[in-house]
């Protein structure tokens, strides 16, 4: 299959997610159905960016001639993928990344997100019966000649063991951050609301600690994130909420809260589900050095970064962990 093959199937792909199709609406809702976390809303988020910003046919053209996919690609690889399922669809990049540049795929589906991936392959497979070659699936990944997998810190632990004889991208726990300067606008609050909630805040990209100038008022804040109140009506995030709770009171712990989240104050980048860390600064400039420095951190959002509410929209090129996977692709040999 050729590169243009390739681009035109892509193409017809993301149509068929921006229609939203029968077959395409029965897969959402058999999803939610498997896993709770994924609510038809954040579904439709998540494929909504995958159609405008992936599968769009001029951006697709521009990576193709950026990293000068030939229209034939000579003795393709096989590409192993571990993929994740903390939101939906999450792994969709990493296997556009090696179907555009024409290698194959065995993909591990994550058992909380193998229905939306798994449909939209039976799709092309359907359109296309030699997409059979290209992608296929497995429990077990073995003979591949390289490896993609995303996971926690712990099990990047076990990739680097069974995959350090080949070339592999393993990517780790990773969240993100807010640097606030406490003079935000409501638009600006409401947009960071998204940030912090989408997803029900489970993806590295989303906001789980926010860095405050001393003094800040949370009142404005407090007030933004009320739209995200209907998440007391989900029974997961609610009893998260609860467990939360029930551990700053058993432990005497000061907190703050809209009635659906709770913010604390912890040197922590990382919060658990229904629960927003923050900590004060006094010099932003050595914060924001310190972030940049930190591993553990996938984006920082704020007015000087990834502006209010894009944090969730990441462009074509906005790799996971940072690690450019169309350069890991196109060197092996």
């Amino acid at each position: 299959m050729n590169l243009q093959h390739r681009i035109d199937l892509l193409v017809q792909l993301g149509k068929y997610i921006r229609n939203n199709e029968e077959g395409w609406i029965d897969a959402k809702e058999k999803a939610t159905r498997e896993n709770a976390w994924f609510i038809s809303e954040f579904i439709d988020s998540s494929a909504k960016a995958v159609a405008d910003i992936y599968l769009d046919e001029n951006s697709l053209r521009d990576i193709a001639r950026k990293y000068q996919i030939p229209e034939t690609t000579q003795a393709p690889k096989t590409i192993g993928i571990v993929m994740a399922g903390n939101i939906p669809m999450v792994g969709f990049h990493d296997w556009l990344c090696v179907f555009l540049t024409g290698h194959n795929s065995l993909i591990k589906f994550s058992s909380k997100d193998n229905v939306l991936l798994k449909h939209l392959l039976s799709k092309l497979y359907e359109w296309e019966i030699t997409m059979q070659n290209m992608t296929g699936s497995a429990e077990l990944l073995k003979n591949c000649n390289a490896y993609i997998a995303t996971g926690s810190d712990n099990t990047a632990r076990y990739f680097e063991y069974y995959f350090n004889k080949y070339p592999s991208l393993i990517r780790r726990n990773r969240t993100s951050v807010a640097v606030l300067e406490g003079n935000e606008s409501d638009a600006e609050l409401s947009a960071l609301a998204d940030d912090i909630h989408l997803y029900f805040g489970l993806g590295c990209r989303n906001v789980t600690k926010l860095y405050v100038p001393e003094g800040y008022d949370f009142i404005p804040l407090l007030g933004s994130m009320k739209k995200y109140n209907y998440f007391f009506d989900h029974n997961k995030y609610k009893n998260n909420y609860d467990y939360q709770l029930a551990i700053q009171l058993l432990n005497n712990q000061q907190y703050m809260t809209n009635g659906s989240i709770m913010l604390i104050e912890h040197p922590s980048l990382f919060s658990p589900i229904s629960q927003l860390n923050f900590e004060y600064y006094r010099d932003k400039n050595a914060l924001v050095s310190e972030l940049h420095d930190n591993n553990s951190v996938q984006c920082i959002v704020g007015r000087d970064w990834i502006s209010f509410g894009n944090a969730q929209r990441p462009g074509w090129e906005d790799y996971a962990d940072g690690v450019n996977t169309m350069k890991f692709l196109q060197g092996l040999q």
